[in-house]
């Protein structure tokens, strides 16, 4: 995914992403040889599941089901999951680890960090007192909500509960300037919608939505009535709200309007901010967050969403904000208060959104509470206990051969001219590539956390990241944070830095492993490396330059091209129909395919030159390229259940699993080769109909 955006403002994944890292290549025309990869001792494996595959299925009809069609149909969902898969096998191995060393660390208090790691775990895990305590941890905030009395007031309520993780129509964070990358600037966003995007409030004769949409009028209601209103209150006002939220959507733009960073870069003066919005109090809004006396600009990225929530503001009834901010803050904190509160929210986001049937073990959304807390401090721990130097070398040396397949690649492409090509050459020279963790960890040792409030430990938290978010305003972009911590099983590119950040988590098996030979893991993390680097190329990707800047280096023609390519694959994704009566949304995902068509092309070509002219063997009667689309289709084994599906088609920018495997492959002459498909295949795209960019 790109990754220019803070988390909590991306559309959520529901299956792990890819990655890996790179060493700064030093400037090319020609690819220069790729080192050589040296496999461990006894790494003669396909690294093939067989017990996954399916031989009634012939690779050349469903090369997906051929790989994993015998775990999709034997594989049941356990209660507590919405998504099953590789990437899900390695999130709950590494929570287990992570469980081990948080236990190990409540037995230090020696160490600061390891003891807040330790105290944060047992606040969340000490269930008794938070049935004793019910919604008086709340009390403060709830407070704060009652005692608004003008509709002038409620920017700075807006800014006071985003402070504390709480939804709301406005969403700000601090990122790097699109247009100079030397500077960091706050960016305000639309936000504080309880479902996963606008189509589930505006598509009207949707069964599937509006069923959605009657569940959450009787979450609000719960909610609400649990946080001491009246039953018949209660329901009315959640009524009130989904009719505030529908009228938010109306004025939202839609995700695939979000994806485009010109639209979305309108740098505006602070000052300016009273004529898009002059219903709110912005001189309050900015001093509760914070951004006030920092900076004198924001980028704002849905000038036409201001205007149309000052509308709202105007015309909507005061009684029905407060009543909106305070259903957002009884289920945002719901999973850290008494039983009631968190079996309400399960029952709406687990049962409804997601699909599940039971809750995930309470230990193991405490390991979550942890990595959104304390993060790094938590990542320290693993990479000391879990990650080998090995896998990073061998990391560099596939990166190395990834970056050496690109060069080679953009000095032979035949749709671009020669002034792209150098400013294309350029930019890969200055990629840079983070793996495994970070040089430099965060400091949480000022935050205060007790083992007996939970709740107060986490707006602590979250107040210490906010502080830390918006005291980045003035000083120099430091190109050596990580946006994600070491055991996140994921991956991303920063179009802003033009870096790709691989976690330490993600470089173990089924996604590297040592076992198996280099056809394997070329085409299993190999293609995440060379789709993470395609992001800086894709669609949105290819509008900054080398530095990270929002610049046009492409010539008119070029870039007709590119369009014309990329036209093609949105095409082809809109066919997949991922749920009965709904089809991916091939712009919605574009950058994301671009990235796996690129990044899996740019991984064969690193593993045949890796081979330097020699022949791979033959393992258990595969061929090395045979290994290699294995290897792939095997990376993104999963399954989702269809409540979540739905909503990942609706929000998420990467297709279903199924479909970056066979839109993926099909469009490689070296997978026809391998696997000797021919006309009247399922499997069969005429050549004219394959899509090859990069």
């Amino acid at each position: 995914m790109i990754r220019s955006r803070p988390a909590a403002l991306l559309a959520a994944t529901f299956a792990a992403v890819v990655a890996t890292m790179t060493a700064q290549p030093a400037p090319a025309q020609q690819a220069a040889a790729p080192a050589a990869s040296s496999p461990p001792p006894n790494a003669q494996t396909t690294g093939l599941d067989r017990r996954a595959t399916d031989p009634s299925v012939r690779p050349q009809d469903d090369f997906w089901r051929h790989v994993n069609g015998r775990w999709l149909a034997s594989t049941p969902f356990p209660p507590d999951k919405a998504y099953i898969g590789a990437a899900q096998e390695l999130a709950d191995r590494t929570r287990a680890q992570l469980r081990a060393l948080v236990e190990t660390a409540q037995r230090t208090p020696e160490d600061r960090e390891a003891a807040q790691l330790g105290d944060l775990y047992a606040s969340f895990m000490d269930e008794a007192t938070l049935e004793t305590l019910g919604v008086r941890p709340l009390a403060a905030e709830l407070a704060a909500i009652d005692a608004v009395a003008d509709k002038r007031e409620l920017g700075a309520l807006f800014a006071r509960l985003g402070r504390l993780g709480v939804g709301n129509p406005l969403g700000v964070y601090i990122g790097v300037d699109d247009r100079d990358s030397t500077r960091y600037l706050p960016f305000l966003s639309q936000a504080g919608l309880s479902l996963p995007t606008r189509d589930y409030y505006l598509k009207l004769d949707d069964e599937k939505f509006k069923a959605v949409r009657a569940k959450l009028v009787q979450y609000h209601t719960n909610l609400l009535t649990l946080g001491g209103a009246g039953a018949a209150d209660a329901q009315h006002s959640a009524q009130a709200i989904l009719a505030l939220e529908t009228e938010i959507a109306r004025v939202q733009w839609s995700p695939v309007e979000n994806r485009d960073p010109i639209k979305t870069y309108n740098l505006t003066a602070l000052e300016a901010l009273p004529t898009l919005a002059p219903a709110l109090d912005w001189s309050a809004y900015l001093g509760a967050t914070g951004i006030a006396g920092k900076t004198s600009n924001v980028v704002v990225r849905q000038p036409s969403y201001l205007k149309g929530l000052n509308a709202l503001l105007e015309s909507v009834p005061l009684a029905t904000w407060k009543s909106y901010a305070r259903a957002h803050l009884l289920g945002d904190y719901a999973p850290y208060l008494g039983k009631a509160f968190v079996d309400e929210r399960f029952a709406f986001v687990g049962r409804v959104l997601a699909g599940t049937t039971q809750n995930r073990p309470r230990w193991e959304r405490g390991i979550r509470l942890l990595d959104e807390s304390l993060g790094e401090a938590l990542g320290k721990l693993y990479v000391e206990k879990h990650f080998p130097a090995e896998s990073k070398r061998r990391m560099d040396e596939m990166v190395a051969n990834l970056l050496a397949a690109y060069r080679e690649s953009i000095t032979r492409l035949d749709w671009m001219g020669p002034d792209t090509r150098q400013r294309a050459l350029d930019k890969l020279a200055k990629f840079n590539a983070k793996i495994a963790y970070p040089k430099r960890w965060i400091d949480y040792r000022t935050i205060e956390i007790k083992r007996d409030d939970l709740v107060g430990n986490v707006m602590r938290a979250r107040a210490f990241e906010e502080n830390r978010e918006v005291n980045k305003l003035g000083k120099p972009v430091d190109r050596d944070e990580w946006q994600m911590t070491p055991q996140t099983i994921n991956a991303y590119y920063d179009a802003s830095l033009n870096e790709i950040v691989f976690p330490a988590a993600y470089l173990q098996p089924p996604y590297f492993d040592p076992a198996a030979d280099d056809a394997y893991n070329y085409g299993s993390v190999g293609a995440t490396i060379g789709h993470e680097i395609s992001h800086g190329f894709d669609d949105q990707g290819s509008q900054y330059d080398g530095d990270g800047n929002l610049k046009d280096w492409w010539t008119a023609d070029d870039r007709k091209r590119f369009a014309a390519k990329t036209a093609a694959l949105v095409a082809q994704y809109d066919a997949f129909e991922a749920v009965p009566g709904y089809h991916v949304n091939g712009e919605l995902t574009l950058g994301e395919n671009i990235a796996d068509n690129s990044g899996l092309s740019i991984a064969y070509k690193a593993y045949r030159l890796s081979l330097h002219g020699k022949s791979a063997p033959v393992i258990a009667g595969t061929t090395g390229d045979q290994r290699f689309f294995y290897g792939y289709a095997q990376s993104w084994r999963g399954k989702v259940r269809p409540e979540a599906l739905l909503a990942q088609i609706k929000s998420d920018p990467h297709a279903p699993d199924e479909f970056r495997v066979i839109g993926a492959v099909r469009n490689m002459p070296a997978f026809y080769s391998a696997f000797k498909v021919r006309p009247g295949d399922k499997m069969y795209l005429a050549p004219k109909d394959r899509v090859a960019i990069w």
